[in-house]
């Protein structure tokens, strides 16, 4: 595909008020892709912070996030390494307990068209129930925890927690991901951005 191709799907992107009325900060489409893009990260939806700043994983979760990954910011924010596509592209408002799921417009009008786009030899990282449940349907009767634990299992997409600051306290009760989930993602991901 061409880069072409990319800028106007972007122009598109950056001009959807498909779910305006539903949005209480109104629309602000947050994505970042290439047609180069090795790594795509599907996530849930931007926060506050994020819709603020217009800038992906901008918060204490991309942090975490990139660590897990072992990536620089250079790197996850070079749309030519990763792409970051969430569910929802636009930060969702808030529901009992923390932010409201996203959009169930977004993803059906625009994700087969940004894949469509990337390369078809690439890593999927799908951050999060939301993600997991769109594009692993028939993992829906494991927990977050056993598909996590069983995360290279499904390629070429490999489940993860989000790693909101809840994450911390499961990363704790389940030491095995960073023993031996981690060091094969970041293996996986490395081998990504090197083909």
């Amino acid at each position: 595909m061409s880069e072409q191709a990319s800028e106007d799907l972007h122009a598109e992107i950056a001009a959807c008020t498909i779910c305006a009325e539903h949005l209480p900060l109104g629309p602000r489409p947050v994505v970042q892709f290439s047609p180069k893009s090795r790594v795509l990260i599907i996530g849930q939806a931007p926060g506050t912070k994020v819709h603020a700043s217009g800038v992906p994983w901008d918060d204490d979760s991309g942090d975490r996030l990139r660590d897990w990954l072992g990536l620089d910011k250079a790197r996850f924010y070079d749309p030519d390494c990763v792409a970051l596509v969430p569910m929802g592209f636009c930060y969702p408002g808030k529901a009992s307990g923390g932010d409201a799921p996203p959009r169930k417009e977004c993803a059906p009008q625009w994700h087969d068209r940004v894949l469509d786009l990337l390369p078809n030899e690439r890593l999927t990282l799908l951050v999060g129930a939301h993600a997991q449940a769109h594009y692993l349907p028939q993992t829906r009767r494991l927990t977050m925890t056993e598909r996590v634990r069983r995360a290279f299992e499904f390629a070429p997409f490999v489940p993860l927690p989000h790693p909101a600051w809840r994450s911390r306290l499961w990363v704790a009760k389940h030491p095995w991901f960073e023993t031996e989930v981690l060091p094969g993602l970041r293996r996986q991901v490395g081998d990504a951005l090197q083909s």
